[in-house]
């Protein structure tokens, strides 16, 4: 393969770019088990970095135009042919990807849920158990959002930080914070489940959340003939690329606060995308749902590639209609109405480096 780098003895070296915070590593480590059980002879490296959303750990994500905020390091190493392939929460994935760069491989997802966690005083409650003033930790603008329409009694205040970070703050004896709003998966993947107080059933969660996205250059064949079907989840992948559809269609990200969910029919052949766009402050919502026959009967007796660019091909007309649908009920006022915040500045960067330093 012509990334994965041949040693003095012709061992094969697959190289992993990721993320250096410790979620990061453990989505990597499994995305490595299996590509090692794939290929039990192939040698594999990671590589870490630390990204601008890394660096900027003091500013509210809301404030920021640009979702590449946990990639663009990633894909420069990617581009430079420092590493191979890329794994990224798929959350954090812009929709629109470099030119010579594409999404290869999505893996199974985790719960895409959104969950609560009480501080320890408040164990045992239920988020509308929670008295009216009480302080909701939560970096995203899409869970403000619908929790403000749901909970209007609550008050909500952006946290940020890695896992540890926050939960320590959530914690702490000082805290100002009832309760947390992180992703089921986080929690889980990082051995934190029995924390979890509830899941949030009536929230929809963010494009992607739960996966993994793996990243190749479109050039390098070799990589992606072997990863392909060692990665690829085909129900997590075409759901995804329904969601994704639907948020390039609506120029979302950080700071837009768009919610989805994705159904698939019992005998998973249909696939139902449920989606909603509000304001950052709730007052103005527009959702919309519809459903897609995906995998007909009379595809499975066709060439994989074809049959999968079909289906991957009506996922996107999933996404791209009901995109519309919620345009036609007014989602464009609200997305025109949100202000685009500037990418962020290299100055930027460095204040808040020396800040954390």
């Amino acid at each position: 393969m012509s990334p994965a780098e041949a040693t003095s003895s012709n061992q094969q070296v697959l190289r992993i770019g990721t993320r250096d915070s410790k979620l990061a590593l453990v989505q990597t480590e499994h995305v490595v088990a299996k590509i090692q059980a794939a290929y039990p002879g192939l040698t594999i490296k990671t590589e870490t970095m630390k990204t601008i959303g890394d660096k900027i750990q003091d500013i509210a994500m809301s404030k920021f135009g640009d979702k590449g905020l946990f990639t663009k390091e990633l894909e420069s190493a990617l581009a430079t042919n420092m590493v191979d392939v890329i794994v990224h929460s798929l959350k954090d994935m812009p929709t629109q990807l470099p030119e010579n760069m594409m999404l290869l491989a999505i893996t199974e997802r985790e719960d895409a849920r959104d969950a609560v966690i009480m501080n320890m005083e408040n164990q045992g409650k239920r988020i509308d158990e929670l008295p009216a003033g009480s302080i909701i930790g939560t970096g995203s603008v899409r869970r403000v959002a619908q929790l403000r329409r749901l909970y209007p009694g609550l008050v909500f205040q952006d946290v940020r930080g890695n896992l540890t970070t926050r939960l320590a703050k959530l914690d702490a004896e000082d805290s100002p914070f009832a309760a947390l709003i992180l992703a089921v998966a986080g929690m889980k993947r990082q051995g934190l489940g029995a924390r979890i107080s509830h899941p949030l059933d009536n929230v929809l969660h963010a494009v992607g959340q739960g996966a993994l996205g793996v990243e190749v250059r479109i050039d390098d064949l070799q990589t992606a003939n072997m990863l392909d079907k060692c990665l690829n989840h085909r129900v997590t992948r075409l759901a995804c690329l329904a969601e994704r559809e639907l948020m390039r269609r609506l120029e979302g990200g950080c700071s837009v606060p768009i919610g989805v969910n994705t159904k698939w029919s019992e005998d998973k052949r249909t696939l139902k995308l449920d989606a909603m766009v509000a304001s950052p402050d709730g007052v103005k919502e527009v959702r919309a749902s519809d459903e897609l026959l995906i995998v007909t009967a009379d595809e499975e007796a066709e060439d994989e590639p074809q049959r999968f660019a079909q289906e991957d091909a009506r996922c996107h007309e999933l996404g791209a209609k009901v995109a519309a649908m919620m345009r036609q009920k007014g989602a464009g006022a609200i997305l025109d109405a949100i202000h685009r915040p500037e990418p962020v500045s290299a100055e930027l960067i460095a204040a808040a480096t020396a800040r954390k330093e």
